[in-house]
């Protein structure tokens, strides 16, 4: 299958990809920020680890929003 240039998409096709990727980068940001402020106790696994894997589109961020938190602790009830 032969890839097609910019010039060849149809404006709904040129849509898709920069919508998709618009919100690739936003989902790629939030996790960055997410990780930045949480602490390694409220990160399943290495934080460097979910850094690279938000990298991998778009399958690395959504597993990280997914599994790779965890809740912050509630303080006790009294």
């Amino acid at each position: 299958m032969r890839q097609r240039k910019w010039a060849e998409l149809s404006t709904p096709q040129r849509v898709g990809v920069v919508v998709g990727g618009a919100v690739q980068l936003a989902l790629q940001a939030w996790v960055m920020r997410d990780l930045r402020r949480r602490t390694a106790a409220e990160v399943r696994g290495p934080r460097w680890a979910w850094a690279g894997a938000a990298l991998v589109n778009p399958v690395g961020p959504l597993a990280y929003l997914a599994v790779g938190r965890r809740s912050a602790p509630r303080p006790p009830l009294e």
